[in-house]
Formats: C-alpha cells, sequence, structure tokens
C-alpha cells in the first residue's frame, strides 16, 4: 500500500512534468498563415444533398497589420471582450483548463481559453472538443509565450481570428463592417468587431443586434472595469451602425437559406465549440435535420401568401418534429444576410394561453378542462381591467370552450388563481428556455405579454404533441470530417428524450386545442386532427395589433409562424384591415402543416382521459357549419365536386368561396386573442 501511494503520488507530481516535457517537443509552433489552409466544407440537406458549399472566393481575406496600426482602445476592447488578464497571464489559464477537464468530464462545452490559447486552436486547425486539443493548446502557449512578446502575440492573434463576413484579421474585419481602415475605428468599433469573435454568425448586428448591443455593451463595461477607458468617455457610447453584411465565399446561399447556414454555424459554435473557421479549415461536412422539401414549401408558401399583403410585413417559421427535436423547416426572412426573424423576440398573444392550461391542470387539486368561469366583459381582476375582443365573451363557460373562443377575461383570472410563476413553470417545462420571461410576472401573462422566439415555441409545443417529452431542438445530424469520419458526434443530450410533462397533463392541454383550427378556419386536409392556438398582440394605437401568431401540431410536425413588422407597427391587410392570428399567419401555417404532412399517414392523439372536471360533451364550442359574422357575411364549409368536405372557406352573399384579403375572421374569432 505504502509503494503503490507513493507511485500515486509520484505520477500527480511528475506526469504532469514529464507530459509538459514530452509535449514541447512533439507540438509545432505555430504562425499566423498557418491558419489559412482552406478546404472546401459542405453543408447538407437531411437527404444529403448540398445546402451550402463553402469554399473562399480565391485567396483568404485578410489584410495583415501591424499592432501598432491598430488604435490601443481598440486592442484594450479586444482584450476586454476576451482575455483581460492577458498581459500577466502565462499564456494559459488554470481555472480555465479546470474547467475544460469538468466540463469534458461532465458533457459539456468550454473551458474559458486565453487569447494565447485562441491563437494556439486557430492556427494549428485543432478544435476537437478533447483533452488532447487542450493539452496541446496549454504546450503551444507556453512554447509561443516564451519565443515572442506580448506584443507579438496580441498582433499575430488579431491578423489571424475569425470576425465573420469572411474577415479573417481585423484589418479585413474593420473593411468588412465599416469600409474604413483599422486605424481609422473608434472606440465603440472597436468593441463592436470584440464583441462578435465569439460568435460572429449570431452576433453580427445585421443578423441580432439586440446581442450585439449586449455584447458591445459588455465590452465597454469591462474596458471601465480595467481602467483602460474612464466612465466619461464610456457615457453615451452605444452600438455604431455598420455596413449591409453581403454573402461571402462561394456557395454560401444569399436566400432564406442564408439564415439556416448562420443557425448551423451557431449550433456549431454552441453546442460542439467549433468555430466558424473551422468550417473550411477542416473541410467540415454537416449534414442537418432540414427536410428540402418542406423546407422549400415553407418558403414558397410563405413568400406567397406575404407578396398578397403590405410590403412592410414579415413573417418567421420553424418546424419541429416532436419525437425527435429535429429542425425540417426553418424560415428567417426571404433576405439570408440580413435579420432573422425567426430570432427576434416577440410577444406571442393568447398562443401562450396553452401553458395556463397546462399549470392549471399540475394544480392540486387540478382544474381541469370542463371548469367553468365567467367570461363576461370587461371585468376587473386584481385591479385591471380586462377585456375581450368582439364576439368573443361568454356568461359561463368552459376552460375548453374558453381556449376555442380565446376569452381573454378567463385565462386571466385563471392565472390569477394559480399565480403566474406556475404558468412561467409550465411554459419552461415545456421547452421555452429558461433564460426567457421575466423572473416576477403579472397575469398578463397569461396573455402572452412577453416575448420569446418562433422556434421555441414550435419546440414548446412539440413537447405536448410528444405528450410530454422534450427533445431539444436542433439542426445538426452528424458532423464529419473530409475524410467522411465522424469526427464529432452529436453530444447525448441533443437526441436525448426526456419527460418533462405528465403525459395525461399534456393529452389534456392538448384536447383543449382539438377545436380551434375548425374555429378559426384553418384545419388542415382530410380532417387530419391537430392541435392549435392563434395569438395576437394589440399595437399601443387604439384598435390595431402589432403581431400575430399561429402554433400547432399534429403528432408528427409542430409548426409556429409570426407574422409583424420591423418597428412594432400596426399589422394590416393590403385592404387596411387589422391582422389577427388565423389570417396572415394563420394561411401559412396551414399551407407548411399540409405540405408537411402530405403523403404521410394520419396518425390520432393517444385516447383522452380528463384530468378534474371534464368538458361536457353537450358543451360544443366548435364552429357549426354555417355562420354569419358581424358584417353578415355568410360561412360556410365548401365542398368540392365528390361532396367530400374541404377546408373551411368564407363565401360572399352568392355563396362563392372568398379568398386573399377578403378573408376575414368570424365573430367567434374577430379578435382572436389579443394582448
Amino acid at each position: 500500500m505504502r509503494r503503490i501511494l507513493f507511485w500515486l503520488i509520484g505520477l500527480f507530481v511528475f506526469g504532469p512534468i514529464l507530459a509538459f516535457a514530452i509535449g514541447w517537443f512533439i507540438v509545432p509552433m505555430p504562425t499566423p498563415d498557418a491558419a489559412f489552409k482552406a478546404q472546401v466544407a459542405t453543408v447538407n440537406f437531411s437527404d444529403g444533398k448540398p445546402l451550402a458549399t463553402i469554399k473562399p472566393e480565391g485567396t483568404q481575406n485578410r489584410i495583415n497589420v501591424k499592432l501598432s496600426e491598430v488604435p490601443q482602445q481598440v486592442q484594450d476592447a479586444v482584450l476586454s471582450a476576451e482575455d483581460r488578464s492577458f498581459k500577466t497571464n502565462p499564456g494559459f489559464s488554470i481555472t480555465g483548463i479546470g474547467r475544460a477537464v469538468w466540463n469534458q468530464l461532465t458533457g459539456g462545452v468550454g473551458g474559458g481559453s486565453t487569447i494565447t490559447q485562441q491563437y494556439i486552436k486557430i492556427t494549428t486547425s485543432s478544435d476537437q472538443h478533447t483533452l488532447w486539443r487542450k493539452f496541446k493548446e496549454v504546450i503551444g502557449a507556453a512554447k509561443v509565450s516564451k519565443a515572442y512578446t506580448k506584443d507579438q502575440i496580441l498582433e499575430d492573434y488579431l491578423n489571424a481570428i475569425y470576425f465573420g463576413r469572411g474577415a479573417n484579421g481585423i484589418g479585413a474585419a474593420a473593411k468588412a463592417y465599416f469600409g474604413k481602415s483599422v486605424q481609422d475605428l473608434n472606440v465603440a468599433q472597436g468593441a463592436l468587431l470584440a464583441g462578435v469573435i465569439q460568435s460572429p454568425s449570431r452576433w453580427d448586428p445585421k443578423v441580432n443586434p439586440s446581442k450585439a448591443a449586449e455584447r458591445v455593451n459588455y465590452v465597454l463595461d469591462g474596458m471601465v472595469a480595467q481602467g483602460w477607458l474612464s466612465r466619461a468617455d464610456r457615457a453615451g457610447l452605444t452600438l455604431p451602425e455598420t455596413l449591409a453584411s453581403r454573402p461571402q465565399g462561394v456557395g454560401i446561399p444569399g436566400d432564406h437559406l442564408g439564415h439556416v447556414y448562420s443557425q448551423v454555424k451557431a449550433e456549431l459554435k454552441d453546442r460542439y465549440g467549433l468555430g466558424e473557421s473551422d468550417l473550411t479549415q477542416d473541410g467540415l461536412i454537416v449534414t442537418t435535420t432540414i427536410d428540402p422539401v418542406l423546407e422549400k414549401k415553407a418558403a414558397d408558401t410563405a413568400v406567397k401568401i406575404m407578396k398578397q399583403n403590405p410590403a412592410n410585413l414579415r413573417t418567421s417559421l420553424v418546424s419541429v418534429d416532436p419525437k425527435t427535436g429535429e429542425i425540417k423547416a426553418y424560415y428567417g426572412g426571404e433576405n439570408g444576410v440580413g435579420l432573422d426573424y425567426a430570432q427576434a423576440d416577440k410577444q406571442p398573444g393568447s398562443s401562450f394561453k396553452p401553458f395556463v392550461m397546462a399549470a392549471a391542470l399540475q394544480q392540486d387539486p387540478p382544474i381541469g378542462l370542463g371548469k367553468k368561469y365567467n367570461g363576461s366583459s370587461p371585468q376587473t381582476i386584481a385591479g385591471h381591467t380586462v377585456t375581450n375582443s368582439d364576439g368573443d365573451s361568454c356568461d359561463e363557460c368552459s376552460l375548453k370552450t374558453a381556449m376555442t373562443k380565446s376569452i381573454n377575461t378567463i385565462f386571466y383570472q385563471l392565472a390569477v388563481d394559480i399565480g403566474p410563476g406556475a404558468v412561467v413553470n409550465a411554459a419552461h417545462q415545456a421547452g421555452i428556455p429558461d433564460d426567457e420571461l421575466k423572473a416576477s410576472p403579472t397575469a398578463g401573462i397569461a396573455l402572452g405579454d412577453q416575448e420569446v422566439h418562433v422556434g421555441d415555441m414550435a419546440s414548446a409545443y412539440a413537447t405536448f404533441a410528444a405528450e410530454g417529452t422534450y427533445h431539444l431542438p436542433h439542426m445538426i445530424a452528424k458532423v464529419e470530417d473530409s475524410s467522411g469520419d465522424e469526427r464529432f458526434p452529436l453530444r447525448s443530450d441533443d437526441t436525448a428524450a426526456v419527460s418533462r410533462i405528465d403525459p395525461q397533463v399534456a393529452r389534456n392541454v392538448t384536447e383543449s386545442m382539438m377545436d380551434v383550427a375548425r374555429s378559426s378556419l384553418i384545419p388542415l386536409a382530410g380532417s387530419r386532427p391537430v392541435a392549435v392556438k392563434t395569438g395576437t398582440t394589440q399595437s399601443n394605437i387604439q384598435g390595431q395589433n402589432k403581431d400575430a401568431w399561429t402554433v400547432g401540431f399534429t403528432p408528427q410536425l409542430s409548426t409556429a409562424v409570426w407574422v409583424g413588422t420591423d418597428d412594432n407597427s400596426p399589422i394590416k391587410t393590403s385592404a387596411g384591415r387589422p391582422i389577427y392570428g388565423r389570417m396572415v399567419p394563420g394561411q401559412i401555417w396551414q399551407g407548411v402543416m399540409n405540405a408537411g404532412m402530405g403523403g404521410k399517414p394520419t396518425e390520432q392523439f393517444s385516447k383522452f382521459d380528463a384530468i378534474g372536471q371534464a368538458p361536457s360533451d353537450s358543451e360544443d364550442s366548435s364552429e357549426s357549419e354555417d355562420a354569419d359574422d358581424e358584417d353578415g357575411r355568410h360561412h360556410r364549409r365548401h365542398r368540392g365536386e365528390d361532396g367530400e368536405a374541404c377546408d373551411f372557406v368564407q363565401c360572399d352573399d352568392n355563396g362563392d368561396p372568398v379568398d386573399g384579403d377578403d378573408r376575414r375572421n368570424n365573430n367567434n374569432d374577430d379578435d382572436d386573442d389579443d394582448w
């Protein structure tokens, strides 16, 4: 035992020294030029056909600059963003290495590399998420720190690091973002460039201005904390204006697929620790989960319907497979190098009500779909005046009817009864990320007064579709190196199924939405069972709306659609009428879901067993086949030549179907759930 103990102590003390000594001789000294060994990289659809082929056009976009040409405050901005102890550390961080070891053992990502370690990583094309990579980084960092001054290391780093927009090095980045030489950059511009280093594709201000602004503030505040910038000079500095982004390289799509490509790069960075430049340096082959047929149909549907409406309208959508979490279609807008609207934070309106229902069902005792509430309007509830939309009131109706008719007063009262925090918990259970939704919400959360992403809504609804089983939404199926070997296997938490909500609770939430599609005149072809909820957010202009949603699912596919504007101005049809959830977003959703379900067998939801008070069979909250709205327009179920019922459509006084802008909400769905 004593000998074993001595051996263990010897290994613990001398093992790292021996490993360091061996590593010193086998790890080469890198140079900035070693980073540029570009290979063709490909990002493929789920069927293996190319979505994007990435090869830098001509030579690498790099402009070498001397450190003396980089303004001191721009240098400080980079240090503030990436390594505030750069001038004093030995080239590597002991605590960062410790975090890397821990993350490697526990399946996490990241470890807090220093600037010197980052330099080693990019100049050796060594981005495997392994302890061996960290070991080589430490050895390389130590060798570089011994051979070069800190100024030389920083200069080489600034000439090698990737800033996005096809720009390798800060000289090319200054041109790409601001159209100027690096020596002409001001403090705010330097802070922006420093801020995007960690995730250029995701934090480009033309892609995600809110995150870019957050990073600029982080960098500037860090400069103040380090004494590199005075508080007086810091005051008033904000996100600087940049040039428009342009497609970089050969084969990178500039249309809606550009947003898919950007999300692939973001996922590579966030989940696998792979930087954007590694795609070409290692010639990676990335196979995505995107279905090429559904992606094209989704984009075509969105473009077609949006062309029928005013040019200021914008839309985004995401479709998720509830059984796997695979993202099957992603549309963030037709300009692939512009703002990705699927990443925009928007209020979901009444499409958030299913989370209130989920919270109510989990109460002790549970509040079931048959529980009746006063649905009159207006009402003063907890000191707030709450109103329903015209025609959407009831003296007393069940929660299922309230979901179908989207009765605001009932769901607001329900949120007061169970507590807004319970609604937040239910939303997080379903899949809304933990860093979204305020910590201290009000009952207004029942009517969707907090912001979410369209993809988060598709994923959370997918949890209901999967009867409470959550799958992490993801867009990457596998990552291979240039030889076809799967060098970066998926982490287990990307594919693991996690039971988050009791299956019976999830099935009851689904049941609460089963009549909405027919009521809102957006059923799926073939009378396919579907659960859906629409949502509308009121503008600050009386009687107008600013956001409209439709979110819904079958057992095979969950899709969320948002429609709004860049500046939150009122959303209107070309006829000048306010847009509600079942209108433009509803039409897009219906088209995408029908395309996604085309040729697939009809799957039924599981048997419904009510929790708490069951809804009454006699209380039919759905629409009859004939109804009149407040304008006297007539709705009927249109039948084809074979006599089979088709989708609900609106008809004129002669009984002929009406399409496009003339399709309006019926009386039961005229506002369709605004907040």
